[in-house]
Protein backbone atom coordinates (compact mmCIF):
# COMPACT_ATOMS: atom_id res chain seq x y z
CA UNK A 1 0.00 0.00 0.00
CA UNK A 2 1.15 3.52 -0.81
CA UNK A 3 2.29 5.41 2.62
CA UNK A 4 0.12 8.94 2.27
CA UNK A 5 0.65 12.16 4.58
CA UNK A 6 -2.69 13.77 4.42
CA UNK A 7 -3.28 17.41 5.13
CA UNK A 8 -6.30 19.27 6.05
CA UNK A 9 -8.57 21.12 8.90
CA UNK A 10 -12.38 21.80 8.48
CA UNK A 11 -15.05 19.18 8.48
CA UNK A 12 -15.17 18.96 4.73
CA UNK A 13 -11.32 17.30 5.06
CA UNK A 14 -12.86 14.55 7.37
CA UNK A 15 -14.53 12.76 4.45
CA UNK A 16 -11.80 12.51 2.47
CA UNK A 17 -9.36 11.29 5.48
CA UNK A 18 -11.57 8.81 6.62
CA UNK A 19 -11.91 7.20 3.08
CA UNK A 20 -7.77 7.37 2.90
CA UNK A 21 -8.03 5.73 6.37
CA UNK A 22 -9.98 2.95 5.38
CA UNK A 23 -8.48 2.16 1.42
CA UNK A 24 -4.66 3.40 2.10
CA UNK A 25 -2.00 3.98 4.53
CA UNK A 26 -2.22 6.99 6.03
CA UNK A 27 1.25 7.49 7.80
CA UNK A 28 0.60 10.91 9.30
CA UNK A 29 -2.30 13.47 9.61
CA UNK A 30 -1.28 17.70 9.49
CA UNK A 31 -3.73 19.78 10.38
CA UNK A 32 -3.76 23.15 12.14
CA UNK A 33 -3.06 24.14 15.94
CA UNK A 34 -6.34 24.28 18.15
CA UNK A 35 -7.70 27.29 18.33
CA UNK A 36 -10.22 28.71 21.18
CA UNK A 37 -13.90 28.79 20.14
CA UNK A 38 -16.91 30.24 21.56
CA UNK A 39 -17.77 32.75 24.27
CA UNK A 40 -15.95 30.69 26.39
CA UNK A 41 -12.62 30.69 24.21
CA UNK A 42 -12.29 26.71 24.98
CA UNK A 43 -9.79 25.63 23.29
CA UNK A 44 -10.62 23.18 20.61
CA UNK A 45 -9.16 20.55 18.15
CA UNK A 46 -9.54 20.89 14.85
CA UNK A 47 -12.09 17.98 12.89
CA UNK A 48 -9.15 16.11 10.74
CA UNK A 49 -7.82 15.79 14.01
CA UNK A 50 -10.55 14.18 15.70
CA UNK A 51 -10.66 11.58 13.09
CA UNK A 52 -7.13 10.68 13.19
CA UNK A 53 -7.10 10.59 17.09
CA UNK A 54 -9.37 8.26 16.78
CA UNK A 55 -7.88 5.98 14.15
CA UNK A 56 -4.46 6.13 16.27
CA UNK A 57 -2.90 8.22 13.46
CA UNK A 58 0.17 10.32 14.53
CA UNK A 59 -0.70 14.07 14.31
CA UNK A 60 1.52 17.47 13.42
CA UNK A 61 0.19 20.87 13.80
CA UNK A 62 2.91 22.97 13.18
CA UNK A 63 1.47 27.17 13.48
CA UNK A 64 3.67 27.50 10.61
CA UNK A 65 4.58 24.59 8.23
CA UNK A 66 7.42 26.15 6.54
CA UNK A 67 9.44 27.28 9.59
CA UNK A 68 8.69 24.68 12.19
CA UNK A 69 10.87 20.97 13.33
CA UNK A 70 7.74 19.02 11.99
CA UNK A 71 8.98 19.93 8.54
CA UNK A 72 11.82 17.97 8.29
CA UNK A 73 10.50 15.20 9.91
CA UNK A 74 7.24 15.09 7.47
CA UNK A 75 10.15 15.08 4.66
CA UNK A 76 11.92 12.10 6.33
CA UNK A 77 8.77 9.85 6.43
CA UNK A 78 9.79 8.81 2.79
CA UNK A 79 6.17 9.27 1.92
CA UNK A 80 4.84 8.01 -1.67
CA UNK A 81 1.88 10.85 -1.95
CA UNK A 82 0.51 13.70 0.01
CA UNK A 83 -2.75 14.96 -0.34
CA UNK A 84 -4.69 17.42 0.96
CA UNK A 85 -7.60 18.72 1.43
CA UNK A 86 -8.68 23.00 2.74
CA UNK A 87 -5.52 22.59 4.99
CA UNK A 88 -4.85 26.34 4.90
CA UNK A 89 -1.31 26.95 4.40
CA UNK A 90 0.65 27.06 1.09
CA UNK A 91 3.15 23.84 1.76
CA UNK A 92 7.14 24.26 1.25
CA UNK A 93 8.82 23.57 -2.12
CA UNK A 94 10.79 21.10 -0.33
CA UNK A 95 7.97 19.21 1.39
CA UNK A 96 6.63 19.38 -2.34
CA UNK A 97 9.21 17.70 -3.19
CA UNK A 98 9.55 14.81 -1.07
CA UNK A 99 6.81 12.64 -1.96
CA UNK A 100 7.76 9.67 -4.58
CA UNK A 101 4.19 10.56 -6.60
CA UNK A 102 3.98 14.00 -5.81
CA UNK A 103 1.48 15.85 -3.49
CA UNK A 104 -2.04 16.38 -4.55
CA UNK A 105 -5.06 18.70 -3.46
CA UNK A 106 -8.79 18.19 -3.14
CA UNK A 107 -10.43 21.24 -4.23
CA UNK A 108 -13.57 22.49 -4.10
CA UNK A 109 -14.20 24.11 -7.36
CA UNK A 110 -14.15 23.66 -10.88
CA UNK A 111 -10.47 24.98 -11.50
CA UNK A 112 -9.03 27.28 -12.26
CA UNK A 113 -12.30 29.15 -11.46
CA UNK A 114 -12.16 30.47 -7.82
CA UNK A 115 -8.73 29.40 -6.71
CA UNK A 116 -8.37 30.13 -2.83
CA UNK A 117 -9.82 29.51 0.65
CA UNK A 118 -13.47 30.43 -0.10
CA UNK A 119 -14.34 28.93 -3.18
CA UNK A 120 -17.86 28.09 -1.83
CA UNK A 121 -18.97 31.06 -0.87
CA UNK A 122 -17.55 33.26 -3.51
CA UNK A 123 -19.81 30.37 -6.22
CA UNK A 124 -23.12 31.03 -4.40
CA UNK A 125 -22.15 34.26 -3.72
CA UNK A 126 -21.78 35.26 -7.39
CA UNK A 127 -23.99 33.42 -8.43
CA UNK A 128 -22.77 30.46 -10.34
CA UNK A 129 -25.36 27.53 -11.47
CA UNK A 130 -22.50 24.95 -10.82
CA UNK A 131 -19.35 24.22 -9.05
CA UNK A 132 -17.79 20.87 -8.28
CA UNK A 133 -14.17 19.31 -7.41
CA UNK A 134 -10.75 19.35 -8.91
CA UNK A 135 -7.84 17.31 -7.77
CA UNK A 136 -5.03 19.01 -9.05
CA UNK A 137 -1.31 18.39 -8.77
CA UNK A 138 0.15 20.85 -6.03
CA UNK A 139 2.79 23.68 -7.09
CA UNK A 140 4.37 26.89 -4.90
CA UNK A 141 1.42 29.06 -6.17
CA UNK A 142 -1.98 28.88 -5.20
CA UNK A 143 -4.16 26.24 -6.53
CA UNK A 144 -2.22 26.44 -10.13
CA UNK A 145 -1.44 23.15 -10.49
CA UNK A 146 -2.01 20.33 -13.56
CA UNK A 147 -5.62 18.96 -13.05
CA UNK A 148 -5.61 15.28 -12.69
CA UNK A 149 -9.66 15.15 -12.54
CA UNK A 150 -12.67 17.18 -11.76
CA UNK A 151 -16.60 16.42 -11.37
CA UNK A 152 -19.62 19.18 -11.54
CA UNK A 153 -22.60 19.28 -9.58
CA UNK A 154 -25.75 21.80 -9.71
CA UNK A 155 -25.93 24.46 -7.35
CA UNK A 156 -29.42 24.55 -6.51
CA UNK A 157 -31.19 27.89 -5.89
CA UNK A 158 -31.70 26.68 -2.06
CA UNK A 159 -28.42 26.17 -1.61
CA UNK A 160 -26.54 27.83 1.10
CA UNK A 161 -22.63 27.30 2.46
CA UNK A 162 -23.77 24.62 4.63
CA UNK A 163 -25.60 22.33 1.87
CA UNK A 164 -23.01 22.84 -0.59
CA UNK A 165 -20.31 22.33 1.39
CA UNK A 166 -21.60 18.67 2.65
CA UNK A 167 -22.44 17.62 -0.54
CA UNK A 168 -19.02 18.89 -2.47
CA UNK A 169 -17.36 17.14 0.99
CA UNK A 170 -18.93 13.65 -0.12
CA UNK A 171 -18.18 14.52 -3.88
CA UNK A 172 -14.34 15.16 -2.92
CA UNK A 173 -14.25 11.98 -1.38
CA UNK A 174 -15.83 10.35 -3.84
CA UNK A 175 -13.66 11.91 -6.79
CA UNK A 176 -10.17 11.15 -4.71
CA UNK A 177 -11.11 7.18 -4.58
CA UNK A 178 -11.94 6.54 -8.31
CA UNK A 179 -8.29 9.20 -8.97
CA UNK A 180 -6.13 7.73 -6.91
CA UNK A 181 -5.46 4.28 -8.29
CA UNK A 182 -4.59 5.59 -11.37
CA UNK A 183 -1.73 8.15 -9.86
CA UNK A 184 -0.18 5.33 -7.70
CA UNK A 185 0.23 3.49 -10.56
CA UNK A 186 1.67 6.87 -12.77
CA UNK A 187 -0.37 6.37 -15.09
CA UNK A 188 -2.76 9.14 -14.94
CA UNK A 189 -3.36 12.46 -17.17
CA UNK A 190 -3.54 15.31 -15.80
CA UNK A 191 -3.49 18.86 -18.16
CA UNK A 192 -2.34 22.47 -17.01
CA UNK A 193 -5.05 25.14 -16.22
CA UNK A 194 -5.47 28.31 -18.42
CA UNK A 195 -4.05 31.10 -16.60
CA UNK A 196 -6.33 33.45 -18.39
CA UNK A 197 -9.61 31.89 -17.05
CA UNK A 198 -8.22 32.15 -13.36
CA UNK A 199 -10.34 33.57 -10.82
CA UNK A 200 -9.92 34.28 -7.12
CA UNK A 201 -11.71 33.42 -3.49
CA UNK A 202 -10.20 34.89 -0.86
CA UNK A 203 -11.24 34.36 2.83
CA UNK A 204 -14.21 36.15 3.66
CA UNK A 205 -13.09 39.65 5.37
CA UNK A 206 -15.35 41.31 8.06
CA UNK A 207 -16.27 43.73 5.23
CA UNK A 208 -17.64 41.03 3.04
CA UNK A 209 -20.37 40.17 5.73
CA UNK A 210 -22.51 43.33 5.72
CA UNK A 211 -25.45 43.36 2.95
CA UNK A 212 -25.60 46.32 0.74
CA UNK A 213 -29.08 47.27 0.62
CA UNK A 214 -28.60 48.82 -2.58
CA UNK A 215 -27.73 45.71 -4.65
CA UNK A 216 -30.64 44.52 -6.79
CA UNK A 217 -32.70 41.50 -4.49
CA UNK A 218 -31.05 38.61 -6.18
CA UNK A 219 -27.81 39.56 -5.68
CA UNK A 220 -28.70 40.31 -1.73
CA UNK A 221 -29.96 36.74 -1.49
CA UNK A 222 -27.04 35.30 -2.98
CA UNK A 223 -24.93 37.40 -0.68
CA UNK A 224 -26.95 36.03 2.48
CA UNK A 225 -26.82 32.24 1.50
CA UNK A 226 -23.20 32.52 0.32
CA UNK A 227 -22.82 33.22 3.83
CA UNK A 228 -25.07 31.17 5.66
CA UNK A 229 -24.59 29.07 8.12
CA UNK A 230 -20.85 30.45 8.28
CA UNK A 231 -19.94 33.26 8.40
CA UNK A 232 -23.29 34.92 7.91
CA UNK A 233 -24.23 38.25 6.53
CA UNK A 234 -24.81 40.79 8.69
CA UNK A 235 -26.77 44.27 8.88
CA UNK A 236 -27.88 46.59 11.78
CA UNK A 237 -30.96 47.26 13.08
CA UNK A 238 -31.47 50.66 15.54
CA UNK A 239 -27.29 50.64 15.49
CA UNK A 240 -27.34 47.54 16.84
CA UNK A 241 -25.76 44.59 14.86
CA UNK A 242 -28.09 41.60 13.20
CA UNK A 243 -27.01 38.42 11.82
CA UNK A 244 -29.11 36.88 8.49
CA UNK A 245 -28.90 33.17 8.37
CA UNK A 246 -32.30 32.79 5.67
CA UNK A 247 -33.56 34.51 2.99
CA UNK A 248 -36.25 35.04 -0.05
CA UNK A 249 -36.58 36.74 -3.03
CA UNK A 250 -40.46 38.66 -3.06
CA UNK A 251 -40.78 40.04 -6.36
CA UNK A 252 -42.51 42.81 -7.45
CA UNK A 253 -42.99 44.43 -3.63
CA UNK A 254 -40.85 48.20 -3.93
CA UNK A 255 -39.09 50.16 -0.67
CA UNK A 256 -36.30 51.90 0.10
CA UNK A 257 -33.26 50.00 0.18
CA UNK A 258 -32.95 48.35 3.31
CA UNK A 259 -36.57 49.62 4.93
CA UNK A 260 -38.60 47.24 6.39
CA UNK A 261 -42.10 47.64 4.26
CA UNK A 262 -43.67 44.99 5.62
CA UNK A 263 -44.04 42.15 8.22
CA UNK A 264 -45.74 39.07 8.39
CA UNK A 265 -45.99 36.07 10.38
CA UNK A 266 -42.88 34.49 9.44
CA UNK A 267 -40.70 37.33 7.86
CA UNK A 268 -39.86 40.88 7.35
CA UNK A 269 -39.98 42.40 3.87
CA UNK A 270 -36.99 44.64 3.13
CA UNK A 271 -36.63 46.85 0.27
CA UNK A 272 -33.71 46.39 -2.38
CA UNK A 273 -32.34 48.53 -4.78
CA UNK A 274 -34.31 47.16 -7.44
CA UNK A 275 -37.69 46.35 -7.92
CA UNK A 276 -38.49 42.59 -5.56
CA UNK A 277 -37.72 42.51 -1.85
CA UNK A 278 -36.34 40.00 0.55
CA UNK A 279 -38.21 38.24 2.91
CA UNK A 280 -35.59 37.64 5.95
CA UNK A 281 -37.27 34.47 7.58
CA UNK A 282 -34.07 33.49 10.21
CA UNK A 283 -32.12 36.07 12.02
CA UNK A 284 -30.08 36.33 15.29
CA UNK A 285 -29.44 39.75 17.58
CA UNK A 286 -26.59 40.81 19.03
CA UNK A 287 -26.56 39.11 22.49
CA UNK A 288 -29.41 36.69 21.35
CA UNK A 289 -29.83 33.19 19.83
CA UNK A 290 -30.34 32.11 16.48
CA UNK A 291 -33.92 32.24 15.52
CA UNK A 292 -37.01 32.44 13.02
CA UNK A 293 -38.30 35.65 12.81
CA UNK A 294 -41.73 34.56 13.28
CA UNK A 295 -40.10 33.71 16.97
CA UNK A 296 -38.43 37.33 16.83
CA UNK A 297 -41.99 39.14 15.82
CA UNK A 298 -44.10 37.39 18.62
CA UNK A 299 -42.05 39.03 21.26
CA UNK A 300 -41.70 42.69 19.28
CA UNK A 301 -43.39 45.61 20.76
CA UNK A 302 -42.42 47.97 18.63
CA UNK A 303 -43.39 49.08 15.32
CA UNK A 304 -40.74 47.82 12.71
CA UNK A 305 -42.26 49.22 9.82
CA UNK A 306 -40.31 51.87 8.03
CA UNK A 307 -37.31 51.72 9.72
CA UNK A 308 -34.28 51.03 7.79
CA UNK A 309 -31.73 48.59 8.01
CA UNK A 310 -28.09 49.70 6.94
Amino acid sequence: MSRIIFMGTPDFSTHVLEMLISEHDVIAVVTQPDRPVGRKRKLTPPPVKKVAQAAGLPVYQPEKLSSSEDLEELIGLNSDLIVTAAYGQILPQSLLDAPKLGAINVHASLLPKYRGGAPIHQAIIDGEKETGISIMYMVNKLDAGNIISQKAITIEDKDNVGSLHDKLSFLGAELLQSTLPDIIKGINDSIPQDENKATFASNISREDERVNWNSDARTIYNHIRGLSPWPVAYTTLDSANMKLFAAEIVEGVNGQPGEIVETTKKALIVGTGSEDAIALTEIQLAGKKRMSVANFLSGVQVQLVGKVLV
